[in-house]
């Protein structure tokens, strides 16, 4: 969807494309991202703070080279403004705007069925469980103060019974 996007181009091409990345790579809700501001970033110890909605649990993610890279582009791009990601205006990109945003790409990748935002989300946490990280960390890294939302994850996990037995 990334590459749908940068393909296709436009004004805010690279803006888009690093919207969705942090969205997948963090397990963002729309609104949650419509809220990053610069100041969650620590560019000194590369790390992103994560303040969830929905009563969600904040927590701190790592930020590696693609997505600093990405940031910092951004942050040339669209100078002055507190959001991370916004307008033309320098104000907070709106939820549908966003929303928008997502379904654009997906349609741009020509993916078969329509996409929303959110499953950006859920693609973070299955993601996660495919690459046998335990149930908890999950929970932790998507801000899930209920372990039994997480779970819907792992059910599905091929890995999850991996190693159980030598042989």
């Amino acid at each position: 969807m990334r590459d749908a996007l940068k393909k296709a181009g436009g004004r805010h091409a690279h803006r888009d494309s690093t919207l969705i990345l942090l969205i997948y790579r963090h397990g963002l809700r729309v609104a949650e991202a419509a809220a990053l501001r610069w100041e969650q970033i620590d560019w000194s110890g590369g790390n992103l703070h994560v303040k969830r909605v929905k009563r969600g649990t904040p927590s701190t993610h790592p930020l590696y080279g693609d997505k600093i890279r990405s940031l910092r582009k951004l942050q040339r791009d669209y100078p002055g403004g507190a959001y991370i990601f916004q307008s033309s205006r320098q104000g907070q990109l709106a939820k549908d705007t966003i929303a928008g945003i997502v379904e654009r790409a997906g349609e741009l990748a020509l993916l078969p069925f329509p996409v929303h935002a959110h499953m950006l989300r859920h693609a973070c946490g299955y993601a996660l469980a495919a690459k046998g990280v335990d149930t908890r960390t999950i929970q932790g890294y998507l801000g899930h103060n209920n372990i039994q939302h997480t779970v819907r994850y792992t059910e599905l996990s091929p890995v999850r019974f991996k190693g159980l037995w030598d042989e």
